[in-house]
This record gives C-alpha cells, structure tokens and sequence, in this order.
C-alpha cells in the first residue's frame, strides 16, 4: 500500500504549472515550434504543448503537467508530484504502450417504458414533445435498466447499433458517459437530404436546438459528437456526400470554442464551408430553457 502524501495548495499548483517544453527539452525530446505552441510527438501521434499544457491531438485528450508525466511516463501521483516538485531530477524513462483490452459494444438493458426518461427530457430539459418522439420511434433514445438512464443510440449505415450515450435522467443527476465499445465515428447523429449539418458536444444539446428551430428539421443532418471530437462530423460527410455547410455548435466556453476554431481550420483545408454557432449562454439547453421563459434570444454566429 502506498503512504499518503499531503501536498500544499501551492505545491500542487507549482507542479501543475510546469513547462512542459522545457521539461521535454531538458530529456533530450525533440519538439518542433508552431507560433506559440510546440509540437511533440508520441510514437506516430502528434501532441500539442502550450506552457503548462498539452492536448493529445489523435485521442483528443490532454492536461497539465501533472497529468502528462502520469500519462506519458507512467507515474502514480506522488511520483509525478516529486519529480515536478525536484526541478525534475533525474531522468524519467517512458514506460512502454499498455495494450488496453477492446470490449466488445453492447447496448444497455432496455426497459420497457420510457415514463421517466420523458419525464426527464420533457420537463426537467424542456425538450420537444415532437422531437423527443421522433427520435424515439426510430429506437434513437430508449431508458436503461436497472438504472434508469437516457440512451442516445448512433448507428452506422447499415443499421447497426455502434454507440450509446447515457445520461441519468434523476433531475439532479449528473451522471453522463458512453457504453463500453462504443465507436465515435457513430454517436448519437440524424442523417437529413438537405446540404447541412450541424455538429453538437452532447445529444441534448442537438435536440433542444432542433426544439428552437423545428421548421421542416428533419431535412437537415445532426450530430452529437459526446465530447469535442469532430470524428462523427466527419463519418457523417463521409457517408452524405449531399453535405457542404457545417454548422459547429459547441458550448460556450473556452474548452467547446477552441474545438470550434479547430474543427473549422480543419474544414476549411478540406474545402467546407463552416459556421461557428454559439449560445447565447452556456449551452443550447440553458438557451431553450430561457427561451421558453422570455421567447428572446440571440445567437452569435461566426463565419469562417
């Protein structure tokens, strides 16, 4: 059993702010300067560095320096934290690739109503009767046994089933996550005939924009990516070549605008048009809840 380390508020901040391209420089790493950033690579993957910061660009994760020498150099938590902490004495070697086990997708038990998952996206969420319905009766949200959570089934285009997002449906429930093995070429997304597709973080998000704006919806293609990734934007382009104007509608906040601006550079390379829509507040939730109050709100889009 490993002993218990106490560490400081300011501890844990000093090492959590360490720059990470001096620490890879001082190791011998090669990195490869882009404006402000750097890039540095893992193995055949390309990782972002920006002071204290990194972003992992194939798996789309990142962190701090904390999380970086526990990710990349295989470190528990005092480790990484006395190493930061040293100046980074010695010379840290990186532990070879861990082979995650792949398991196999398999969507969650279903029950057989689905009274409080309505209940929950209706009422609490504010959710579209219509738009609710429509997507259930295509078996796109079901509720979840023995827990009782809102799923968002993807499926490819064959039919089958690739990936499930749940989401609790207990009004104080924050419990949301994907089914193990679920692929995210497919999460949760709506195939339309039109030219235009908008791309969401989360399902709810996708629907309560489609209930502010139900004009003839079911035309138009969407998608929710369950995170940041623009790997279902892309499926959905590459399975609907009718598809030329994206719409990129992620949350209001540092983390949904970034991944914005980078999905639209990336669509811009490829020849898409692309829009960046953004809420007026935090997410398109928080905005269908106001509008149903006030009827009066205004979003900020962004041609690119």
């Amino acid at each position: 059993m490993s002993t218990y380390i106490h560490y400081t508020n300011e501890q844990k901040e000093r090492a959590r702010s360490t720059d990470l391209a001096d620490l890879l420089q001082r190791q011998g790493e090669q990195l490869k300067r882009s404006g402000k950033e750097y890039q540095w690579r893992d193995g055949s993957n390309k990782v972002t560095i920006r002071g204290n910061l990194w972003y992992h660009q194939y798996e789309e994760v990142g962190g701090d320096a904390i999380d970086f020498v526990r990710r990349f150099y295989n470190k528990d938590y005092p480790e990484a934290m006395e190493y930061l902490l040293n100046g980074y004495g010695g010379t840290l070697t990186a532990a070879p690739p861990i082979e995650k086990d792949i398991k196999e997708f398999e969507l969650p038990k279903r029950n057989d109503n689905m009274r409080r998952v309505y209940a929950y996206l209706l009422h609490h969420r504010g959710l579209s009767r219509d738009v609710v319905y429509a997507f259930a009766h295509k078996q796109m949200i079901y509720e979840s046994l023995p827990h009782h959570n809102a799923v968002f089934v993807g499926y490819d285009t064959e039919g089958i089933a690739r990936h499930a997002h749940k989401r609790g449906s207990g009004s104080q429930s924050t419990y949301k996550g994907n089914a193990d093995g679920s692929i995210p070429e497919f999460s949760f997304h709506w195939n339309g005939s039109s030219n235009k597709i908008f791309l969401f973080e989360a399902p709810i998000d996708m629907l309560s924009y489609i209930s502010m704006n139900p004009h003839e919806w079911q035309k138009n293609s969407y998608a929710a990516s369950c995170s940041v990734s623009d790997r279902v934007l892309f499926q959905c382009l590459k399975d609907n070549p009718n598809i030329k104007e994206v719409y990129l509608c992620f949350d209001n906040d540092e983390a949904g605008q970034t991944a914005a601006k980078r999905i639209s550079d990336k669509l811009f390379t490829q020849g898409y048009k692309s829009e960046i829509l953004t809420p007026t507040h935090k997410d398109w939730n928080e905005d269908l809840i106001i509008f149903q109050k006030d009827g009066d709100l205004q979003w900020t889009t962004h041609l690119y």
